[in-house]
Formats: C-alpha cells, structure tokens, sequence
C-alpha cells in the first residue's frame, strides 16, 4: 500500500513538471521590483506636486491615496489593470493600487449576479481577509507595544 502511494505520487509529480513550465524568477522579480518602483514613483511625484499647495502632510497623504486607488479602480474597470498584473507580477500587487485592484475584480466579475447578492456581496471576497488579518494583527502589534513600550 505504500509503496504505491509513493508510485502513485511520483507518477503525479512527473505529470506536473511536464505540464507547468519552468518560470524565469530572476525577470520576474525585475519585472516585480521595476512596475511596483514605477507605481510608487508616479505616487511620489503626485506627492511632490500636491506639497506645493501647502495643504498639509496628513492631508497630501490622504489626497495621494485617494488620486491612486481611484487611477488603480479605474483601470481595473477598463480592463488595463488586470494585463498589466499578468505582465508585470507582484509589483502591481504591492502598493494600494493592488489592493483597489482586489476590492473593484471581484465587483466587476459577479456584478450580474446584481448589486446585493452580487456586487455587494463578493466585493471583498480577496480583499476581506487582508483587511481582518491586518486589523487583528495591528491591535496585537499595538497592545504589545502599549504594554512593553
């Protein structure tokens, strides 16, 4: 029984090295490091340009965000978002653009399934994960500090 798990599992193992192709992970992770360092230059200029209407760190800060995770839902919405992640990877995934990117997907993919049970419903299929883990362990990070610090 055993030895024909392990048969069984080198069989399947052979099947799959056949059927996926090997991944270029140095250009990918150029590919990576070159669209995410894009992404969070146009963030920075857009950031310089708002400083010189002197409105304020926390209100040019909220301003960038905003001008981005709108480019980035808009983008997504047009269709151009989703090729460029296929072509450039992690580095679209990265900055908050990323994270418009997989609140506005799922929106636009069961949005004939209507705006409640659709929309509504499924629109933070990938992103509600991140954003309970990230709440849960940011309470964690800032009791531990509360009470160490």
């Amino acid at each position: 029984m055993l030895e024909e798990t392990t048969q069984s599992k080198q069989m399947y193992d052979k099947m799959v090295k056949e059927a996926s192709p090997d991944s270029p992970i140095v250009l990918n992770c150029i590919k990576a490091f070159v669209s995410g360092g894009i992404i969070c230059t146009i963030g920075q200029l857009l950031r310089n340009y708002i400083e010189t209407f002197h409105l304020g760190e926390d209100t040019t800060s909220l301003i960038v965000c905003v001008v981005l995770i709108l480019a980035s839902a808009i983008l997504t919405g047009l269709g151009i978002y989703g090729k460029l992640g296929k072509y450039c990877g992690a580095g679209t995934i990265v900055p908050i653009t990323g994270f418009a990117n997989s609140v506005v997907s799922p929106a636009i993919e069961f949005k004939k399934e209507g705006m409640i049970f659709g929309m509504a419903a499924k629109m933070f299929l990938i992103a509600g994960p991140v954003i309970v883990y990230g709440t849960l362990t940011s309470i964690a990070v800032g009791l531990i500090y509360y009470f160490i610090g």
